[in-house]
C-alpha cells in the first residue's frame, strides 16, 4: 500500500517534534531562561521560535500574511505551544492533497516555492534547532532522548 505524501511530511515532522516534546518535559521549570551563550536563543525562546514558526508556516501555505506571535512567560507554557503547535501542523499538512503539496506559495520574503519545500525547510529548522536544544539540555546535565521519536 502507497502512503500518501501528505502523510509521510507529517510523520516526518512528528518524528522531530516527538523527540524535542520528549526532551523539554525533562527540562526543569528553572532552566528555561538558560542559554549556551550570551545573547542565544534559551530553552523557552528555541520553544517559542519553533512554534511561531509553524503557525508562520501554515499562514503561507494558506495563501495569509503571517502575524507576530507572543512570546512565552514560562517553560511550561512554551511546552503547551510546542505541544499545541505540532498537532495544528500534522494535522493541516495530513489534510494536503498531493496537489496543494505542489501548489506555489509565496515563502521566505517573497520567495515562491511548492508547498512541499517548504515543509521540508519546516522539517530541517526542526531539526537544526532541535539539535541546539540537544546540545543545551546536556549542558544543564540532561541526557536528551533519541534524536526522533520512532512510531
Amino acid at each position: 500500500m502507497t502512503m500518501n505524501p501528505a502523510e509521510i511530511y507529517a510523520r516526518n515532522f512528528l518524528m522531530h517534534r516527538g523527540a524535542l516534546m520528549d526532551l523539554y518535559a525533562q527540562l526543569p521549570e528553572d532552566q528555561g531562561t538558560f542559554s549556551a551563550w550570551e545573547g542565544g536563543m534559551t530553552f523557552i525562546g528555541l520553544a517559542d521560535h519553533l512554534s511561531g514558526s509553524c503557525q508562520r508556516l501554515l499562514s503561507m501555505v494558506a495563501g495569509e500574511t503571517p502575524g507576530a506571535v507572543a512570546g512565552s512567560a514560562t517553560l511550561q507554557e512554551a511546552r503547551g505551544r510546542l505541544e499545541t503547535t505540532g498537532e495544528q501542523v500534522a494535522s493541516a499538512i495530513r489534510a494536503m492533497s498531493p496537489d496543494d503539496l505542489g501548489r506555489r506559495v509565496v515563502a521566505f520574503g517573497g520567495r515562491e516555492m511548492p508547498a512541499a519545500a517548504l515543509l521540508d525547510a519546516m522539517v530541517s529548522h526542526e531539526a537544526h534547532h532541535k539539535g541546539q536544544v540537544w546540545m543545551m539540555a546536556r549542558m544543564i546535565g540532561i541526557k536528551p532522548p533519541m534524536y526522533v521519536k520512532m512510531g
